[in-house]
């Protein structure tokens, strides 16, 4: 079993090897590595694809309170683990947060980003009141009466919820609690997105009701040099597992110019 020990962390990972330029892969709230799985099979044969379980999520534990620095950082301990001086940084929503953090605190190490269903932003403080009374429901009675709202929010109509299902249902209490703490209480990070000078690529799901379009818009003009907005239609979160087929083409077309 591939892990990293680093930062304190066991941090488990998948790295498909080869001579290709590297792609870190980096994923949402309560997805894991495996939701990466379109883009490693699509792009594995031409550039280096690595994924890996941040704190919390798959098989990588969490006993203490984090924020999305600290998970900036270990995403970067992943890529010294592996001997990897600079990559491209791909992260879905709360891969997308510490992505950008990664880029802020350490842009030498970023060749480019790709930013999937995410934001510099914080929660809009509705959402967050019914995020919260999910949070409340799950760490009550588990997930299986929120679990469906849940799916439908971040997978939408097109993937089978059942394999995820299985493993929110194993899913610690504890680590749940304290990831979601670092999800509801990041800071806002818009001010200083003109200081992430590498190219990004930004692909939004116009049926995404977590996070809305306006602020994929925001965020493109907020970066110095964001290429394009590729709208993911249908899409709800996470367009990249529900929508491959919108969302490899552009992606490799970007990393073939970038990677």
């Amino acid at each position: 079993m591939p892990v990293a020990e680093v930062n304190g962390q066991h941090i488990y990972y998948e790295d498909s090897g080869g001579r290709g330029a590297p792609v870190i892969f980096s994923h949402g709230f309560l997805m894991d590595h495996e939701m990466f799985a379109p883009q490693v099979e699509a792009l594995s044969d031409e550039f280096r694809c690595i994924t890996w379980d941040e704190r919390g999520f798959g098989s990588t534990p969490v006993t203490s309170p984090f924020n999305f620095y600290d998970s900036a950082a270990d995403c970067l301990a992943v890529l010294d683990h592996l001997g990897i001086e600079q990559a491209t940084l791909a992260g879905m929503s709360q891969g997308g947060f510490l992505s950008l953090r990664a880029a802020l605190s350490a842009p030498e190490r970023v060749k480019a980003l790709v930013l999937i269903d995410t934001q510099a932003g914080v929660e809009d403080p509705a959402a967050l009141a019914g995020y919260n009374l999910l949070r409340d429901e799950w760490l009550a009675n588990g997930p299986a009466n929120v679990q469906g709202t849940i799916a439908g929010l971040i997978l939408g109509a097109g993937v089978d919820p059942t394999p995820w299902f299985a493993k929110w249902a194993v899913l610690p209490r504890d680590g749940f609690a304290l990831a979601f703490q670092c999800l509801a209480e990041r800071d806002d990070i818009t001010a200083r997105l003109d200081e992430i000078t590498c190219p990004a690529i930004i692909f939004h799901g116009d049926a995404d009701q977590a996070i809305g379009m306006d602020r994929a818009e925001a965020l493109q003009a907020g970066l110095a040099d964001c290429e394009q907005v590729v709208v993911v239609k249908g899409a709800a979160h996470a367009g990249n597992l529900s929508h491959p087929d919108q969302v490899n083409g552009p992606l490799l077309e970007f990393l073939r110019k970038h990677g």
